[in-house]
């Protein structure tokens, strides 16, 4: 939803939309007002008004973070480019060792007095290393440090954080001379632990030493389970940042991923990372219409396994373009029975009695969080009583594009008006009255369908499971809204002998449950209100007591990354989308658990 519909003027409900791109195809602006206490700012969209861009910001920050200078990191960037970060934090970690040579010359008495600066300041004018540059002392010692191997080089560094040479070269020589130094600042903190709780095992009786030892090392394992799960997060920021000029990736056309009922499906063949071969079997779903750069990092992070994408309109009536990401078999799929219908006449008949001529679309867009307002309608309605025949071509360009962009659809002569909650349950693919009732309001109707699953796609991807899992499925379902995922494995007739929901939203956690009850499911459903407290704790607890997971399934949210939200489109940074490393850090926990226990 745009930020700036207000007041009288606004024609939808006032809560944020996850609609795609495709309903609001506005021209963007040519430049952008800013306005600030004493004056304004005008930015043109091609120009830059800094040289540390949105795109460099967060590296910036980074490295600031790490204890060093702004202008200095600045000035390493402007170097090297923003791509290799390894190559920043050398140079960086060089001209620190220099930091001693105006002190030096602060301690002559020939020195004259300096006044000392911030370089955080806009008072710095000069830049950290221009300083640098007319002191003998300094330049012999930037040609030193320049002739230092890679390994002496972060052995200094290792150094001057107060480790010693000995834990320092054990380090490298155990992690290799690639590593970064924040992965051997990670091994000897983990020697230094194991040390330390060697000592103290020493001072006990021998009574205690066993039930202690046990315990050490499971808070030890869980302790590097962690580090691990860090190391990994770690590793996909930096190829992030080393990926930033990528292209952005071209959706298909059509978008029918490998394959689509009634589509003709293109012979392919595809071979899955050895750390992705499943069971467990994982299913990722998010907008296809994502920030540039959003789906090369999910997929690093997901086992550089490419996004399937594709367009719902290919299984129902409606458009709904989302990207997968998955492990599971490709062939032998199979779509739901009956299938739905296909166009907008089809699904909703009662519509082809008012529907005109002008109003060519067979297929609606994809499916909002919310509506057109009654006073869209109205101002619609008035627009077109005052012709008798068609409407000139402008009006009818601007009630098409009023159609398009809400989802209308016609009612009565000149009458348009929204879906009805049941009409967008019967296009998702669930069953009628699924959002109906138990003091759940038209607008979270609206709400929590807009951002489900569509059923008929999701189901037609998984139909391969029903042959693998004939008595049943354990289902680890993440941000499981109104239960799309379990609502598709029940259709296609698959046991669900466990399921473990995770969902924010107590409103559609009761979705999911009086769903539940109501088609007498005969294995056990557990809720859980928020993602983040699905530690590995409760991981071993609950595979422990299913036996594991056969599928983890889930969409974390799209808040910050739909092409309607003008206002935080941060992508993966935002705070709703940064779930994201929930999923993956779920999912990597349940293989290592899984993993340990076969």
């Amino acid at each position: 939803m745009d930020g700036n519909i207000s007041g009288e003027e606004s024609d939808s409900l006032g809560w944020s939309s996850d609609d795609e791109l495709e309903t609001q195809k506005l021209p963007p602006s040519s430049s952008a007002t800013l306005i600030i206490p004493g004056g304004e700012a005008s930015i043109a969209s091609g120009e830059a008004s800094s040289s540390t861009g949105p795109s460099n910001s967060k590296l910036i920050n980074h490295f600031i973070g790490m204890g060093f200078s702004e202008k200095l990191v600045v000035k390493a960037i402007e170097q090297d480019g923003e791509g290799n970060t390894d190559s920043i934090l050398e140079y960086l970690l060089t001209y620190s060792a220099l930091e001693n040579c105006p002190q030096e010359l602060e301690d002559s008495p020939q020195a004259e007095p300096q006044v000392e600066s911030d370089n955080r300041s806009s008072d710095y004018d000069e830049s950290f290393l221009d300083d640098l540059s007319d002191t003998d002392s300094c330049t012999q010692n930037k040609e030193n440090i320049n002739s230092l191997s890679d390994k002496e080089k972060k052995m200094l560094f290792l150094a001057d954080m107060g480790y010693t040479k000995e834990e320092a070269s054990i380090a490298i020589d155990r992690c290799g001379p690639d590593c970064s130094v924040v992965v051997l600042t990670d091994f000897i903190s983990a020697a230094r632990m194991s040390r330390d709780a060697d000592a103290d095992l020493g001072e006990l009786s021998e009574e205690e030493k066993p039930r202690l030892n046990n315990l050490y090392k499971q808070k030890k394992r869980k302790c590097l389970d962690y580090r691990l799960w860090e190391r990994k997060k770690q590793k996909g920021y930096e190829r992030k940042f080393q990926s930033e000029d990528d292209e952005p990736i071209r959706l298909p056309n059509p978008m029918v991923g490998f394959g689509a009922p009634g589509e003709p499906c293109p012979v392919i063949q595809r071979t899955l990372p050895e750390a992705a071969v499943g069971p467990p079997y994982f299913y990722y779903e998010n907008v296809a219409l994502a920030p540039k750069g959003v789906w090369s990092t999910i997929s690093r992070f997901l086992y550089d396994i490419e996004p399937e994408f594709v367009d719902s309109k290919y299984f129902c009536a409606t458009a709904r373009k989302r990207g997968y990401i998955h492990n599971l078999p490709i062939q032998d799929r199979y779509p739901l029975l009956p299938q739905p219908p296909l166009t907008i006449s089809e699904a909703l008949p009662l519509t082809k009695k008012w529907w005109p001529s002008w109003d060519t679309r067979t297929k609606l867009n994809c499916i909002q969080t919310c509506v057109g307002s009654a006073r869209l309608t109205d101002r619609i309605r008035k627009a077109l009583e005052d012709w008798t025949g068609d409407p000139p071509l402008s009006v009818q360009k601007y009630v098409l594009d009023e159609c398009r962009k809400w989802n209308l659809v016609w009612v009565g002569r000149n009458k348009v008006a929204p879906l009805e909650p049941d009409e967008v349950e019967m296009l998702l693919g669930f069953p009628r009255n699924h959002t109906r009732g138990g003091g759940i309001s038209r607008t979270d109707r609206y709400k929590s369908l807009g951002n489900s699953f569509q059923v008929d796609t999701v189901a037609y991807h998984l139909s391969v499971l029903k042959e693998m899992f004939p008595s049943g499925i354990s289902l680890l379902s993440l941000f499981s809204g109104i239960g799309g995922a379990e609502v598709a494995l029940h259709r296609l007739g698959i046991p669900l002998k466990n399921v473990v929901a995770v969902e924010i939203s107590e409103t559609n956690r009761n979705i999911v449950r009086s769903w539940w009850e109501q088609t007498n499911q005969k294995g056990t459903l557990i809720d859980i209100a928020d993602v983040q407290q699905l530690n590995g704790d409760r991981l071993e607890q609950l595979i422990h007591s299913f036996g594991g997971f056969d599928l983890i399934i889930g969409g974390s949210p799209c808040n910050n990354l739909a092409g309607s939200n003008r206002v935080s489109r941060d992508g993966l940074e935002g705070k709703e989308s940064a779930l994201f490393y929930d999923y993956f850090r779920i999912l990597d926990l349940v293989k290592c658990i899984m993993g340990r226990n076969q």
